[in-house]
């Protein structure tokens, strides 16, 4: 089986956390409660979006040394990451460390940084998604039955190639009254019967005088 590898998703240089006060009833967070924004906030560094196999990590590190500073495990089903109220620029986090969970909020400066974080968590969906497809796909087939298109015993085939193999059929000759033969010439005279046609064609001369 092939090892999964890390793969960076999203590097973002610049992004703020917040603690939070905790969520009342139904309704969801609001940045406008977290205090002055502008700086209130708890810790700034860098935020990285890691890919591993199936797994995705929200990593916010210190931007010299790498330290991490937290971590957030994304759940495509889950309230991993979840928009505030107010504003498209901030949001709240499940960040997790020794199986123990809290919520942060967390934020950006720009609104173009706030657009790249969420369309990297959605090309990880629709990855996931395409993979499972494929799989899907791969195992429906293996599993429908093969048609068997070998003849069996007893069975043939006839293949008809152009005229190749069709019988050729000769025209009879058209009949004719000498039953089909070519008629001969008469043989030429003879010497004597020569002469005694000119002989008779002198006598037949004279007779006139």
């Amino acid at each position: 089986m092939e090892e999964d590898y890390e793969s960076v998703l999203l590097i973002i240089r610049e992004c703020f956390v917040y603690k939070i006060p905790p969520r009342t009833a139904a309704r969801g967070y609001r940045a406008s409660e977290w205090g002055d924004l502008a700086s209130s906030f708890l810790w700034k560094g860098r935020l990285r979006i890691i890919s591993k196999g199936k797994t995705c990590e929200i990593r916010m590190e210190d931007n010299s040394t790498g330290e991490i500073f937290a971590v957030c495990p994304y759940e495509i089903h889950g309230n991993s990451v979840e928009a505030v109220l107010d504003s498209s620029r901030y949001f709240v986090l499940k960040i997790e460390s020794e199986g123990r969970h809290a919520f942060i909020g967390m934020g950006f400066q720009e609104r173009t940084d706030a657009f790249d974080f969420n369309v990297a968590l959605q090309d990880f969906v629709k990855q996931l998604r395409a993979e499972k497809e494929a799989i899907d796909r791969a195992t429906h087939a293996d599993t429908t039955p093969k048609k068997d298109y070998s003849l069996k015993e007893g069975q043939t085939i006839n293949i008809t190639i152009g005229n190749v193999g069709a019988k050729r059929t000769r025209q009879k000759p058209t009949n004719t009254n000498t039953g089909g033969l070519v008629p001969l010439l008469p043989p030429p005279p003879s010497a004597s019967q020569v002469k005694q046609q000119q002989q008779q064609q002198q006598q037949q001369q004279q007779s006139f005088f």
